[in-house]
């Protein structure tokens, strides 16, 4: 494993290793079962190119009157608990005792990609937001603490985490791209993120 920091983004290239890779893949089948993924719609009408749903306390939800947390799935279920193996994560890079409240699962297919944003919609910013990259190599662009400016990108990789804490938690940033079917992780292809979060 390398640490990279990039622009006070915590970067661990390698966290982890391929058997870990795929006992994480089982243990986020249940929670696409109970949660399957949806194609979220942004204020406005239009559709996100990544395909998405949560586990926890709260889920992360988008529809055309906007960005939410909420504590049910749009079909009323209360949302799935996040699985032992990611909570082990969270604890491992954080070492914090509290759990994460909510676990957003975006899926990238081929052509997805996540526009700069802000993760500004919690409670409390002194908590890290913890971020794990399964399947294929995405291209990460971190931003500044306001739009515009210059940008600066790095490849995350299956198995990578990074850790968004302090002056790195209100940055933007975003994924411009996936190299489709660069893993062997997902039989299909694509890119599983899980985002760690404190809501509340």
């Amino acid at each position: 494993m390398t640490l990279l920091r990039v622009r006070d983004f915590d970067v661990y290239k390698g966290f982890l290793g391929p058997d870990r890779q795929a006992a994480l893949i089982d243990a986020l089948r249940p929670v696409l079962k109970a949660a399957p993924l949806i194609s979220p719609k942004v204020r406005g009408g239009g559709q996100m190119s990544v395909r998405m749903t949560s586990a926890g306390q709260f889920g992360w939800y988008s529809d055309a009157s906007g960005y939410r947390y909420a504590e049910q799935q749009p079909s009323g279920r209360k949302w799935p608990d996040i699985p032992e193996a990611v909570l082990e994560i969270w604890h491992a890079l954080t070492g914090l005792e509290r759990e994460p409240e909510c676990c957003l699962l975006n899926y990238y297919g081929e052509g997805a990609r996540m526009g700069l944003h802000q993760d500004k919609d919690e409670a409390d910013f002194s908590y890290p937001v913890v971020s794990i990259s399964l399947g294929d190599d995405a291209l990460f662009r971190i931003g500044n603490r306001s739009r515009g400016g210059k940008t600066e990108s790095i490849w995350l990789s299956s198995g990578d985490a990074v850790v968004m804490g302090g002056e790195a938690r209100l940055t933007y940033h975003g994924i411009d791209r996936i190299r489709f079917k660069s893993s062997r992780l997902l039989p299909k292809g694509g890119r599983i993120n899980l985002t760690l979060r404190m809501v509340t």
